[in-house]
Order: structure tokens, then sequence, then C-alpha cells
């Protein structure tokens, strides 16, 4: 089995940045894969920096096809009730970033960005950080559902005999959240825009727990009743203006995240999560996390 990158499971780390990068009209995408291939080598083994590539589908299937899984493609916008809509906001490369301080992430950011100076363009990026013990910005613990370390790997891999094994699908979100809404609700209410206690991280019973609450809605079990499991490893972002959650999450199959992502917005049974009334989300996008084996062979 191949070897999932590490930085996708690398903990203890408080400074992140996301890059977010566009192909450049007149670049090889092998070209730029191989310069990007260089750089991680050059990041994670000199620099002391866990980078984790994603690539879009299309810049997958032409630089790295062996690795590229089933039902990869450009995010598109999807409305659900009230209007509500996870805009499509693709990318041909994101790159995320994260180690012990912003120094030295900051500073590997700027040598990727120029690194790939004529193949690709940073169309946006996003400098976050870890909150408390890895927490939202709400308070909520992020990443409560994710497995044990020692399965994860099985959840997040495509397994052997079909398309893209042993690569991962990475969905990454921009949520912006509205803290002054949030902070107006009682305690009973912030606990069930999750279904959590806040503090204490307990699941609300099933006969308390509203319908729209956030795991009512996106923990979701096949048709012999075991959950369909996804890893998380998302980061808050911000100041005092403008503040969120940069979403991350790892799967083996785009299904079950497409699947999580209906019932949040209701585009299927109308029945919004609750999590929309004090979280938008601004951008969302597919990647291919291919295994460690691809950065050696170069695609």
């Amino acid at each position: 089995m191949s070897t999932p990158q590490p930085g996708i499971f690398a903990a203890g780390t408080r400074s992140h940045h996301h890059l977010y990068l566009d192909l450049d009209a007149a670049a090889d995408p092998a070209a730029a894969f191989a310069a990007l291939c260089a750089l991680r080598a050059e990041a994670t083994t000199v620099k002391g920096v866990n980078l984790v590539a994603g690539l879009a589908g299309p810049l997958c299937a032409a630089a790295a096809p062996a690795w590229l899984p089933a039902g990869v493609a450009p995010a598109v916008d999807l409305v659900g009730a009230d209007g509500v809509t996870i805009p499509g906001a693709q990318h041909d490369l994101w790159l995320w970033l994260h180690s012990y301080g912003p120094d030295a992430v900051f500073d590997v950011a700027r040598r990727v960005a120029t690194g790939l100076d004529g193949l690709a363009t940073v169309a946006g990026e996003t400098p976050a950080f870890t909150y408390q013990a890895s927490r939202d910005l709400t308070g909520f613990e992020d990443g409560t559902e994710n497995p044990p370390l020692d399965e994860a790997t099985r959840v997040i891999q495509v397994p052997e005999g079909r398309p893209g094994a042993g690569s991962s699908v990475a969905l990454v979100q921009h949520w912006a959240h509205d803290l002054a809404a949030f902070d107006a609700l009682d305690d009973g209410e912030k606990d069930q825009v999750i279904g959590r206690h806040r503090i204490t991280g307990e699941e609300l019973p099933d006969d308390v727990r509203s319908p729209r609450a956030h795991i009512s809605r996106v923990v979701l079990e096949d048709a012999a009743g075991e959950e369909l499991e996804i890893f998380r490893r998302s980061s808050a972002y911000g100041g005092v203006l403008a503040h969120g959650l940069e979403f991350v999450a790892f799967s083996a199959d785009v299904s079950r995240l497409e699947r999580m992502l209906r019932r949040m917005v209701g585009a299927d049974d109308g029945v919004r999560d609750h999590l929309t009334d004090i979280s938008r989300c601004a951008a969302s996008g597919w990647y291919v996390a291919p295994p460690v084996e691809a950065f050696v062979t170069g695609g």
C-alpha cells in the first residue's frame, strides 16, 4: 500500500498556511508537478515544514494520471434550502503548510510561490492557526468524529484495485463565521448548532438533539449501519473583522463528502444544517492528495 503524505496526520503544529494556485496559460502540467515535487522535498526535509499538496482533477489527469481517483471534478456551486449556497472556487493546486511557528511557514510559502513562478500563480491564500486545543472559534472541539490514527489511513486512501489507489480525495472550504450571531444564542441553542455540549464535547441524546444539528446532518451510515468516516484537519483563520474556519477533509472517495454537503444545505430534503445559520461557505474545491510515492517518481 502507498504512503499518505505525512502532513495529513502530523499533529501539534500551531501555524498553518493555505495557498491556492492556478497554472499559467502556457505552463506544462508535468513541469509544474516536477517543480512541486522538488519544493515539497525541500520543505519537508530541509525546512521542517509539513507540506500537503493537492491537485485539481484535470491537473492530476495531465501530470499524474495514475493517481487520479474516480469522480474528482472541479467544484461547482451547490444550492440548497433557502438559497444557501456552497460556491465552487476551484484552483489547480492547493498547498497546505503547517509547522511550529508562522515565521517558518511564511518562509516556505514564499519559497513555494517563487519556485513555481512562470508555471503557476498564487490566486489566493489563507494564513491560519490552531485555536486553543484544536477548537473552532465557536468553542467546539474540531475533529471529534475523526477515526483513530491507526484506522485513518484506511479511511482516506483509495483501496487497491480502484482508479487512483493510494491517493486521497481532499475537500477544502473557506467558511466565514458570524460570531456575533453565535454569541447571541443561549447555551442550549449553541449546543444545538453542532449537537454536542460545547465545553465537554459530549454528544446530545437523540431525543434532545435537533434534526438540524450539524452531526445530525453529516454523520452518515452505509446500508449495513456502519459510519461513513472522513478525516478532518481544519484550522481557524482571521482577526477581529473577519474570521472563520478553513475546513479540510480527506476521504477515500468523493461520494460521502458530496452527500454530507448536500445534507448540510438541505439540497434533497429541505432540512438545512444549523451551522449554516451562523457560518457561510465562501469557497469550495476538490483536490487529489497523491501519496508520497507520486512525488518520488514525479507522477
